[in-house]
């Protein structure tokens, strides 16, 4: 099986075909190829190309992913996993102070799975709205939301003296590694009113953002930030940013810590603004490849490593975006079929792609 490939702190196999054929140029006349063109229809071709879109699976496969979760879920005791949350700051930092920036490719398909990320997009809102992959095409198996605006309204801006407070347009990206999103974003988006806050757990991690020589304070502040500590401080006052970015890290946190956290970051959203996930899916490759004495508690795994990861459900996450007040627009699964064609390997991903906005009046259960 192809060797993973870890990006902004958490293991993503291998990038995809479509990822790789993205220029390092993203003006608007150049695309990765939409999803959900690419289907396999006879299997015999299955090595003919890098990716399968929309892969569907057997009740057999189905069957027999659940039976090997279910034979390897044996927890371990209490006091190992305490001590795997206790230390997950020293594995965190270990890991970057291993790899540094060499394991690691920008991530340029952000800017088609999510357009609020494109450049100019707070003053073209029309280039901002919905998702059109999943708009132009409805395939079996995806769940979409009813409703095409994704569109964030920008506000004046916030009173108070932080960083980036003069700015209009406010970017958040939660769990940055060494910044293989933040840094795409402000080489194509020159927006003068764009400002893009970046954070880790491992302060390791936001030292290489620091010293990348792409890294400008005037338009960007990195900074170390524990997303399941209660009493941390964000650098931002509440409803002060416009789009928020969890890319494989919500996963990281310990389950017990994932609504506090999401609805605290819900409170720094302006009335509009989005919160934008990508993360693991249940059943994805990495989940069936644990054995056991991996297991911390169901669907959540520790790794050789040290650092930990959980696998999600879309009912799992939607849950927690509506408990905070977030209105869905999108809660989607994105099943990929990736293929090592030297190895003649083939890889099930499941991956579940998410963005959910905050309503312009929250109600009163909601509200603070």
């Amino acid at each position: 099986m192809a060797a993973p490939v870890t990006v902004g702190g958490i293991v993503e196999q291998n990038i995809t075909e479509t990822e790789q054929m993205l220029p390092e140029s993203t003006s608007r006349e150049l695309k990765r190829p939409q999803f959900g063109t690419r289907f396999l229809t006879d299997p015999r071709q299955v090595f003919q190309h890098n990716a399968w879109d929309n892969v569907e699976w057997t009740e057999e496969q189905e069957a027999a992913a659940k039976k090997k979760v279910q034979e390897n879920s044996q927890p371990l005791p209490q006091e190992k996993q305490d001590d795997f949350d206790c230390r997950a700051n020293e594995y965190w930092n270990e890991f970057y102070t291993i790899h540094e920036n060499r394991f690691f490719k920008d991530r340029h398909w952000l800017f088609t799975e999510f357009p609020e990320l494109a450049p100019q997009c707070r003053l073209n809102q029309d280039s901002c709205i919905g998702d059109r992959r999943a708009e132009d095409s409805e395939p079996h198996g995806l769940e979409q939301s009813q409703g095409r605006s994704s569109e964030v309204t920008p506000l004046a801006p916030v009173d108070g003296d932080f960083p980036g407070s003069s700015a209009m347009y406010r970017i958040l990206e939660v769990g940055c590694g060494v910044g293989n999103t933040v840094f795409p974003i402000l080489k194509t988006n020159n927006d003068p009113g764009l400002f893009v806050y970046c954070c880790d757990f491992s302060s390791t991690a936001v030292e290489l953002v620091k010293a990348n020589s792409e890294y400008d304070p005037g338009r960007c502040y990195a900074f170390v930030h524990d997303l399941g500590d209660e009493a941390a401080i964000y650098p931002v006052p509440d409803a002060s940013l416009d789009v928020i970015v969890l890319i494989f890290v919500l996963s990281a946190l310990h389950p017990d810590k994932m609504q506090t956290s999401i609805s605290r970051l819900a409170r720094l959203l302006k009335p509009g603004g989005v919160l934008l996930l990508r993360d693991y899916g249940r059943y994805d490759m990495a989940q069936l490849r644990f054995k056991k004495g991996r297991c911390l508690s169901d669907n959540f795994y520790v790794r050789g490593d040290g650092t930990r990861v959980y696998f999600f459900t879309q009912d799992e996450l939607h849950d927690y975006f509506s408990e905070a007040g977030l209105e869905k627009v999108q809660n989607m699964v994105d099943r990929r079929l990736q293929v090592n064609r030297g190895k003649q390997l083939t890889m099930y991903r499941v991956w579940i792609q998410c963005k959910y906005r905050k309503p312009h009046t929250q109600p009163p259960e909601t509200q603070e």
